[in-house]
């Protein structure tokens, strides 16, 4: 038995499946394919994913075969560990260097790891032999999603219109994140940003990808690895009374004034959209999908009615969607115009606290909106936050809220 199947075997038989998972990632491409499809196949036999069990076994019995190995990296993509399927897809890959669904499934792998830059050479290693649809727009997707605006700019332009309407959606979209990219670079250099869209514009590139405005950025952590984004955060009163005050701020920047603020029928939406409402001074009305000109609240969009939150990607007239913790690791169905912040996890303030929503509501509305100083983040005065959202507001509020999967080119410290 190998040092890996020993390990995930061990682990296994103590119940600790997530840690026999996170024992392979660090030797995901190092050991031969053989072995990690023995090991995948012990932990999918473990929770009965048959499916992957036999690809796996397959794959260790016929590991210099690239159909069993395109079996067993799309079995693993299929059931959520991708990071186990880059290894035996680049070996399929390099036995079937011309084979399109191969690279196409190597492509999703490292798509579903967040490995853009990977993704982006991959494809564009193959030059003029890349075909344009899908191939070369996934190539302007991977190139964007790794930061590099100016390539992807370019290959839009040469991107021809694709010939299946099926990816005519998906054309727009990206069409959409490259213009908005461009947008938010202007702006965040008119705003006093120090890098517009380098590897540490959060706020930038989040407007660019999703078309949402990110209102504060997390004080903590900043050099050790978050970069303006929150792990887990134990939310206060005063947290949530700050993100209404970005809230405000954009409004007024924007020249937006809604008419009422719409309630979501969930307990933490009701008691945030209260505390809108006061802030505001906007009347309350009960959330319907076509109603215009209205601010809908929501607390954290991953833990409202599902249903209804599809109802919100397609937005009503002057509709603003605005999200107070939005999870950056497991982003929602629909992108938010405007996200307080970004988190992994977030602690209401009220979890524990019997009040009345409207008891509680009022508590934020009088609490104080003045920013944590933190641990030596980069200051993020109101006036760089405003000048920002002056220099985006022809462009927001005006495209469906397409959900982003990626955190784009920033990287922010994550739990396991």
């Amino acid at each position: 038995m190998t040092i890996a199947m020993d390990d995930v075997r061990r682990l296994l038989d103590a119940g600790d499946l997530p840690g026999a998972v996170r024992s392979l990632r660090p030797r995901a491409e190092t050991l031969p394919v053989a072995e990690l499809a023995e090991a995948t196949r012990a932990l999918a036999e473990s929770v009965g994913f048959t499916d992957l069990a036999d690809a796996a076994g397959a794959a260790a019995e016929r590991a210099d075969e690239p159909q069993a190995l395109y079996d067993f990296g799309y079995a693993c993509v299929e059931r959520g560990v991708a990071f186990l399927a880059v290894a035996p897809l680049r070996e399929a890959l390099r036995l079937l260097p011309d084979s399109r669904p191969l690279l196409a499934e190597l492509v999703s792998a490292l798509e579903d790891e967040h490995r853009h830059t990977e993704a982006a050479a991959l494809l564009s290693g193959r030059a003029d032999r890349l075909p344009a649809w899908p191939e070369t727009y996934l190539l302007v997707h991977h190139t964007l999603l790794a930061g590099d605006l100016d390539t992807a700019e370019g290959l839009l332009h040469g991107l021809p219109d694709p010939e299946d309407p099926q990816w005519s959606g998906a054309r727009e979209r990206q069409a959409r994140q490259v213009l908005r990219s461009g947008r938010s670079r202007r702006a965040q250099g008119a705003a006093g940003h120090p890098d517009p869209l380098g590897a540490a514009d959060l706020r930038g590139w989040h407007y660019g990808l999703t078309g949402g405005l990110l209102g504060t950025l997390s004080p903590y952590g900043w050099d050790a690895g978050m970069t303006g984004r929150y792990a887990y955060l134990g939310d206060s009163p005063e947290q949530c009374r700050r993100g209404l005050a970005r809230l405000a701020v954009a409004l007024e920047a924007a020249g937006r004034s809604p008419a009422t603020v719409s309630l979501l029928p969930g307990r933490s939406d009701r008691i945030l959209g209260l505390a809108a409402a006061r802030v505001l001074g906007l009347p309350t009305v009960p959330y319907g999908p076509n109603r215009a000109d209205t601010l809908v609240v929501a607390y954290d969009l991953n833990a409202a009615d599902q249903e209804l939150v599809r109802t919100l990607r397609e937005r009503a007239d002057g509709q603003i969607l605005h999200e107070h913790a939005t999870c950056w690791t497991e982003p929602p169905a629909v992108s938010a115009d405007f996200s307080a912040l970004l988190c992994q996890y977030a602690a209401p303030p009220w979890h524990d606290d019997d009040r009345s929503e409207a008891e509680i509501a009022d508590g934020i509305a009088a609490a104080d909106p003045s920013p944590d100083e933190g641990d030596g983040a980069p200051a993020d005065p109101d006036e760089a936050f405003r000048a920002f959202v002056t220099g985006v507001r022809t462009g927001w509020l005006s495209a469906p809220r397409d959900r982003v999967a990626s955190p784009g080119p920033v990287p922010s410290s994550r739990f396991a």
